[in-house]
This record gives structure tokens, C-alpha cells and sequence, in this order.
């Protein structure tokens, strides 16, 4: 019981640690821009996990490289699309936004009427956060969805690289390719804005708050749980994100928008908690890094 219970700490202080990475790396957007903050954040994603996964790139075949490709387009793809939203509609909206990919992958394909009755509750939720106001920045919504397709993506291939690959060696190649990609992307951003010291210590701490972190604390906290109650506490993130927002950045949001975050959140825990809670089997989930 004291194993799970410090399992379950650890991934709460990893989650918290996501949102307040991303919190940071806002502070660093005036100067920088998200995208010579996600430059950064990738090449410091890419230094620790080719040192924790030391994959053997000349060893791989086409058929890993494939799947080790496209997670690398998607971790790009993704962690820029979010940051963009980040800066355009705020953390809290665009965290949660972003959290219907994994809410999709958990709920599709599903026949439980319990799960069913979760998408019923979780998509008019999003629609609620999405819906039009005079202040509505639509590019930030749209971007928000666009990471929440890659994450969706990401959690597929990441199984399907898991399946292809030893330990962490797919994951660690996919972000070296994703690093040395944002290599010109990034030395331009910083060329057009130049950065401060500050700027770029936040950008580091981002990298290593929203990377490094969870991902050694995920590998720690799998070893002490069950994987059902890893997705479980994925749903903590959005209501992380939106509290982060609040206190570091002074993002305030509407009743309507908290009520819309805790049943998206809530919509994950039931889902998540139906299978254990009914006796039925559950297929596990992967791990983020």
C-alpha cells in the first residue's frame, strides 16, 4: 500500500512538474517566442534521453526507423503546436484542449456503456471550451487540437516503437532526430530574437521540467503501480494546468471553463477507473516521455 501510495505521489509531482515546466517556458515567449522555446526544449529532450535510452542507431533496420520517424515529426509537431496555444489561449484551455488525444485513444473503439456515457460527458465539455466568444483566438483552439491529434498519434506510436525497439531506445532516437530537426528552426528564432540570460534559463528549465523529469519519474512510478492508475492520474494535468496557469501566470478563466476542465478530467478517471472497478480487463497504456 505505501509503495502504491508513493507511485501515486511521484506521478502527481511529475505532472506538476509538466505544467510548471510549461508555465516557465511561457514566462520565456515575450523574448524568445514558442518556437525558440521548444527549439531548446527539444535539444535538452534530446541530450537526456539519447543518454538514458543510448539507442544503437546503426543497428536499426527500416522497419524501426519508420515508426522511429514519425514519432520524431509527431514530438515536434506536437510540443510546438501546444506552446503556440499556450502563448495564443492560455495554459489551462490549451493543456486541456490537448488532453482529448489521450481521452480519444482511451474511449475508441470501446463497447462499455460506462465509456460510452464518458464521451458524451467529454465532448460537449470541449465544446464548451471551444465555444465562440468576441475574444476567441481560433488559431490558439485549433493549434491546442492540432497537439491533441499529435499526443493521440504520439501514445500509437510510441506503443508500436515500444514493440520494435528494447527499453527506451525508440524514444531516445525519436527525440535526437526531433532535436537535430529544431537545430536551423531554432538558431533562427534566436537569431530573430535574440534571448536574455533569464530567457534562456527558462527555456532550459523548461526542458528539463517538462522532459527530464516526468520521464524518469514515469519510469520509477510504472514499477510501483499498476499501469490503469498511471492513466488514471494523466487526468490530474489538465487541473494542474489550469491551477499552474493561475497562480505563475495570473491566467484567469471563466466558472464555465472550470466546470469544462473537471468533467474532461473526470471523464479520464472513470474511464480509466471502469476496468478495475468492474473486474474487466484493460489494455496498457504507454507511458509519455
Amino acid at each position: 500500500m505505501a509503495e502504491r501510495v508513493g507511485g501515486m505521489a511521484m506521478m502527481v509531482g511529475g505532472a506538476l512538474s509538466t505544467q510548471v515546466g510549461a508555465a516557465t517556458a511561457a514566462l520565456a515567449f515575450p523574448v524568445i517566442g514558442p518556437a525558440g522555446v521548444v527549439a531548446v526544449r527539444q535539444w535538452v529532450a534530446g541530450a537526456l534521453l539519447l543518454a538514458a535510452g543510448r539507442p544503437r542507431l546503426r543497428s536499426f533496420t527500416a522497419r524501426e526507423w519508420r515508426p522511429v520517424l514519425a514519432l520524431a515529426f509527431v514530438f515536434a509537431t506536437m510540443n510546438l503546436s501546444l506552446y503556440t496555444a499556450i502563448d495564443r489561449i492560455g495554459l489551462g484551455l490549451a493543456v486541456t484542449l490537448e488532453f482529448l488525444g489521450p481521452v480519444a485513444i482511451a474511449l475508441a473503439g470501446s463497447r462499455r456503456l460506462i465509456d460510452i456515457g464518458c464521451a458524451l460527458v467529454a465532448a460537449p465539455a470541449a465544446m464548451v471550451l471551444a465555444r465562440p466568444q468576441p475574444s476567441a483566438d481560433y488559431l490558439g483552439i485549433a493549434l491546442a487540437l492540432l497537439a491533441a491529434a499529435c499526443w493521440a498519434c504520439y501514445i500509437l506510436l510510441n506503443r508500436t516503437v515500444g514493440q520494435r525497439l528494447p527499453g527506451a531506445q525508440g524514444s531516445a532516437a525519436a527525440a535526437l532526430v526531433s532535436g537535430l530537426v529544431y537545430v536551423p528552426i531554432g538558431l533562427v528564432a534566436l537569431v530573430l530574437h535574440p534571448p536574455t540570460w533569464n530567457s534562456l534559463g527558462e527555456a532550459l528549465a523548461a526542458g528539463v521540467l517538462s522532459s527530464a523529469v516526468p520521464f524518469l519519474v514515469d519510469l520509477v512510478a510504472l514499477r510501483r503501480v499498476p499501469t490503469q492508475f498511471f492513466g488514471l492520474f494523466m487526468s490530474v494535468n489538465p487541473v494542474l494546468a489550469a491551477l499552474v496557469g493561475l497562480v505563475v501566470l495570473g491566467q484567469r478563466l471563466a466558472w464555465i471553463d472550470w466546470l469544462a476542465i473537471a468533467a474532461i478530467a473526470g471523464a479520464m478517471v472513470v474511464a480509466s477507473l471502469g476496468p478495475w472497478a468492474f473486474g474487466t480487463r484493460s489494455r496498457a497504456r504507454p507511458s509519455a516521455t
